[in-house]
């Protein structure tokens, strides 16, 4: 079994190291420094499960050079989806499936519009990790874990080996939701609200839960995205917005979501795949959703700023 990790800043880098350290034939896609210091030293993991180095790494700029593979896992930011699709396709083959670990809902039809859709899965991730620096990952929140499954929810022995496979990972747990559709969309509830109001107000998790008008902001956000879904055709629990609450409410209170921090770092981030869709999909289906707008058009000049199109 060969596997592609499609890049490998803290998702990437902590499931492709825990892939590699099982013994796995991986091959990090990566840039910059960070490629240099992996083929140079190979890669540091810091991680609330265990610590770990692999001195030696398989890793490259250039997907070509490393041919079709079975599995290739891909771990860029939303926004960035589109562009590595056409650049993973070297690697694609008539059997090769992809994983897309994105926040947001877009990513599998991203992909499938480039690689066709019998080559893409739906799939997401729980992990609170980062890139500390050139081949250092540290992982600081989340039981790492990882869910994926066929869009139609058919059968595939492809789906049930590489979970197998992930399963063997120290401290990593894959599952095969029976709707991934809704997996992805209970995902998508619980890190859009998070990460818009996180940017809004920069604090953490455990100040937005404590202050009640955050947390009120947080529920309502969830309705907006609640309401969407049923209106989309997904099965989600009536008791779906109480349920995230109690994995918010789990985390530790510094807990930060990437696009936060990314809008922190003045990088530019997911805004457009998280508040953007949703405020996308209201329109698009006649029903509003005021809190995730606002929290669009608040954090619009900082995303145009990040990009390069305004100056302040």
């Amino acid at each position: 079994m060969r596997i592609a990790i499609f890049g490998s800043g803290g998702v990437g880098g902590y499931f492709g190291g825990r892939l590699a350290q099982a013994g796995y034939d991986v091959t990090f896609i990566a840039r910059g420094e960070h490629l240099a210091a992996m083929n140079d030293s190979g890669l540091r993991v810091d991680s609330v499960v265990g610590d770990f180095v692999l001195d030696k790494v398989q890793a490259t700029d250039n997907p070509k050079k490393v041919g079709k593979v079975d599995f290739i896992i891909c771990a860029v930011k939303a926004w960035q989806v589109a562009a590595a699709a056409k650049n993973m396709k070297p690697m694609v083959g008539p059997e090769t499936l992809v994983i897309p670990l994105q926040n947001g809902i877009d990513a599998p039809q991203d992909l499938s519009e480039v690689l066709g859709s019998e080559a893409v899965l739906g799939g997401l991730c729980a992990l609170i990790a980062f890139q500390a620096g050139a081949g250092h990952i540290i992982h600081n929140g989340a039981n790492p874990s990882i869910q994926f499954n066929r869009l139609d929810g058919q059968a595939d022995l492809r789906v049930n080996q590489l979970s197998e496979t992930i399963n063997h990972c120290h401290g990593v747990k894959s599952t095969i939701p029976a709707d991934i559709n809704v997996a992805m969309w209970l995902k998508f509830l619980l890190i859009s609200p998070w990460s818009g109001l996180g940017a809004v107000s920069q604090a953490p998790i455990g100040v937005l839960l404590k202050v009640a008008e955050t947390r009120q902001l947080l529920i309502d956000s969830m309705q907006e995205i609640y309401q969407l879904g049923l209106a989309q055709g997904v099965k989600l629990p009536k008791d779906c917005i109480e349920m995230t609450m109690s994995i918010l409410d789990s985390l530790p209170v510094s807990s930060t979501a990437s696009m936060q921090r990314d809008m922190a770092d003045g990088k530019p981030s997911e805004l457009d795949q998280q508040s953007g869709t949703i405020v996308r999909l209201g329109k698009a289906l006649d029903i509003d959703t005021p809190v995730n707008r606002f929290i669009l058009d608040c954090l619009r000049p900082q995303e145009l700023r990040a990009r390069g199109a305004l100056q302040f």
